[in-house]
């Protein structure tokens, strides 16, 4: 019985270990704190220099026909701080932006709320438009700068700012029942929640004796110690993987992988991966064994149902 509770226990919806969490709050803390002085020097280009009137200088200008016309413009010395202003939101927009990613992959939002996993996602390219945009429309709009500083500075802004989007823009966003399929997945193949990684590489295996991991230090966990450890994907060569570590792989294991994948590509629905067919395959788990593991699943299931 007590063996049955802890199969149980290992098969609860996927959550983050203590020390995950703790070091996804550490990110998340540095992320905002660079983005929040990102934005005040974004605040500082636009008050305190592109609507500045205080920092103009006088000059005149003396058209084709002699007309003399005296007015007042954009100094150099401000075009200079702009520029490196520029290039300073972009190091810390890019900077936070890294740091975010990191927190997700050890700490993910649930897909549940598609608006706010999006948002909680993507928020390392949030940022750097709101820091950016504003201030690029008003470099081009200002009356007192050069045409040549516009262009520079405007050029310098755009340039900066599609970097710092394209480098915020999470392409692979974890979630929770990402994560959780891919341990349900461990726990129907393997009985437990079990597996291996080594220090380099971004996934996780099913079997230690496999070629990735050979002539190297392997550490097994699981699969939310994985995570932690930096390993945010199961790998998808469950079967060779296997065979490997001669277990038992069931008939549609490529069903598996194609359930794991659609969970990857954010087109699965439903926390639901196919039940692994066992039929003639020899040394399949039999009986007890697959019901107790199917319980697992259906509770892993219900739990990400109702959180």
């Amino acid at each position: 019985m007590a063996e049955k509770k802890d199969a149980a226990a290992s098969g609860t919806a996927w959550k983050p270990t203590a020390e995950a969490k703790s070091k996804a709050t550490g990110f998340r803390i540095w992320a905002i704190v660079l983005w929040v002085l990102a934005i005040g020097l974004e605040a500082y280009g636009v008050f305190g220099l592109l609507l500045n009137e205080g920092i103009l200088v006088p000059s005149t200008t003396v058209a084709d026909d002699g007309d003399i016309t005296t007015g007042a413009s954009f100094p150099n010395w401000a075009f200079w701080v702009l520029i490196g202003l520029l290039v300073v939101m972009a190091i810390l927009t890019i900077i936070g932006s890294q740091l975010w990613k990191k927190a997700q992959e050890l700490d993910p939002p649930s897909q549940k709320n598609p608006v706010s996993f999006f948002l909680k996602s993507q928020l390392g390219a949030i940022i750097p438009l709101i820091a950016f945009v504003p201030i690029i429309i008003l470099i081009f709009l200002n009356k007192n700068m050069s045409a040549q500083q516009k262009g520079w500075a405007g050029g310098v802004a755009i340039v900066v700012a599609v970097v710092a989007v394209l480098l915020g823009v999470n392409y692979d966003p974890p979630s929770t029942e990402r994560y959780t399929a891919e341990k349900l997945a461990v726990v129907q193949l393997l009985g437990e929640d079990k597996v291996y990684w080594t220090g380099g590489g971004e996934v996780y295996h099913v079997c230690e004796s496999v070629s990735d991991l050979a002539n190297s230090e392997v550490t097994s966990g699981t699969t939310a110690e994985a995570v932690a450890a930096h390993k945010p994907r199961l790998t998808l060569e469950l079967a060779s993987e296997l065979r490997a570590c001669d277990r038992a792989v069931p008939n549609n294991i490529d069903d598996i992988v194609d359930a794991i994948r659609a969970f990857r590509d954010g087109n699965a629905t439903e926390q639901v991966l196919p039940s692994p067919d066992w039929t003639g395959v020899e040394g399949a788990p039999t009986g007890a064994a697959v019901e107790e593991a199917q319980e697992v699943v259906e509770q892993a299931q219900e739990a990400v149902a109702a959180s």
